[in-house]
């Protein structure tokens, strides 16, 4: 087991120990309801929840809707567990509130990724959805990567363990506990292997679909690959808005994905086959070098989920490949790529992103800049004489629940679009070099 693996595994044991926690004294309310109710109340009232920003203003997603060219396309990318197409609905009807999005697509657009790099194999699926309003033109498409498939297939080797043969030994508590841990912490263990490649392959699949086109020119269903972008791309590379948002292990995927499709164009020849049409073009990837990429990394991870690997081809090398005057500077994958990082300091596995990690740890051609969210998505409590006592896995899971997130998502902040909500609930300093 490698730094990594130890790591995960110690943090996802406090984080069970505090969910048992969680459940115990959720259990005593049968003691004692109406003190329990008093308790809850009186946080409720009083949610002195933390909200703290630390970077660059942002403007959020709005700020993109109804421009006269080109279209906003927002991509999800989950973390740990097994999922399901769909997953995103709860997060997706708040941030179409927020947006005013009020007319969506009566039926979602299923793709079946595959690719021939990852040859033979059902690398997810991509559900699209179609939202906008009609009298002010504002109109979002929303890509969901669903991953876990690849994945469930090994975790099917603890499957005896879960059943009922064997699952009836435990006490009832601790056999939700095992079969939680069983679904999510083999993950981050996968990904070290031999799925990292068709993970990664499922994430480029899905940024290609986001850039090949609009909602009119997705297939509705079935088994398809986009097998590259050539100059029939260049208009929606050159307009379209693309914003990434993704969750635990998620962040680390699309990280790891962009830094992937990096190497790549780094090296275009060695990836195309004109024959299938499979490549990139000259000036799509020129286009691809004047875009500015947000990230909303929803419990961000990546410095612990840096530990034990490897760094990346190029780094500390912003100067060169990010300023204009860079002798690399053509050699950029986008022109910068925003990362707002959200952690709740009582999520056991969420981290803020120190400085320097970016020059360090990330590589130099995404030109990242870093802004982090300090903010308290579960509430913090006094009860039954435990003081400051969050529940961790909903400071874990709560993020796109959150609506201080969603309109930190929605209309950012340090702007003068931002949200009321924001202004009165969160506090932003403003860093500079």
């Amino acid at each position: 087991m490698n730094i990594f693996s130890k790591g995960f595994a110690i943090k996802a044991g406090w984080l069970i120990s505090f969910v048992a926690i969680a459940i115990f004294l959720s259990g005593c309310t049968s003691i004692g309801k109406g003190v329990t109710q008093a308790i809850l109340e009186k946080t409720e009232s009083e949610d002195n929840r933390v909200c703290q920003v630390w970077g660059q203003p942002f403007s959020g997603i709005d700020a993109g809707l109804t421009q006269s060219k080109g279209k906003t396309k927002v991509l999800f990318v989950h973390g740990v567990g097994g999922h399901m197409p769909g997953y995103t609905t709860q997060f997706l009807e708040k941030l179409a509130k927020q947006l005013n999005l009020n007319v969506r697509s009566e039926d979602q657009k299923n793709i079946k990724l595959t690719t021939p790099l990852v040859p033979g194999r059902n690398i997810g699926n991509l559900r699209v959805t179609h939202l906008f309003n009609e009298e002010n033109g504002k109109e979002l498409t929303f890509y969901e990567l669903t991953w876990s498939e690849i994945t469930r297939e090994e975790k099917a080797l603890l499957a005896f363990d879960n059943s009922g043969e064997y699952d009836f030994r435990r006490a009832r508590i601790n056999s939700v506990l095992k079969k939680f841990s069983n679904d999510t912490g083999p993950d981050p263990i996968i990904y070290l292997g031999k799925s990292r490649e068709a993970i990664l392959a499922a994430f480029a699949q899905s940024f290609c679909w986001m850039a090949t086109g609009d909602w009119d020119d997705l297939p509705g269903s079935g088994q398809h690959a986009c097998n590259g972008l050539d100059d029939s791309s260049i208009y929606h590379i050159a307009n379209d808005d693309y914003v990434l948002i993704s969750h635990s292990l998620g962040s680390r995927i699309t990280i790891d994905g962009l830094q992937r499709i990096a190497h790549m164009m780094a090296d275009p020849t060695k990836y195309s086959d004109p024959k299938r049409k499979i490549g990139v073009s000259n000036k799509s990837i020129a286009a691809f070098q004047n875009k500015h990429i947000p990230i909303f990394m929803l419990s961000n991870q990546l410095p612990m989920l840096q530990l034990g690997r490897e760094l990346p081809e190029v780094t500390g090398q912003y100067a060169n490949y990010c300023d204009p005057k860079g002798a690399d500077y053509n050699k950029r994958l986008f022109s910068e790529t925003s990362i707002i990082a959200f952690s709740d300091p009582n999520d056991l596995l969420s981290y803020g992103i120190p400085p320097g990690f970016s020059e360090k740890y990330l590589d130099s051609r995404l030109c990242a800049r870093i802004t982090n969210v300090n903010i308290n998505i579960a509430k913090i409590m006094d009860a039954f004489g435990i003081s400051d006592l969050a529940n961790p896995l909903e400071a874990h899971l709560g993020y796109g629940q959150d609506d201080r997130v969603i309109a930190l998502i929605a209309n950012g902040i340090g702007n003068q679009k931002a949200s009321p909500l924001i202004k009165q609930k969160c506090e932003f300093t403003k860093t500079v070099e």
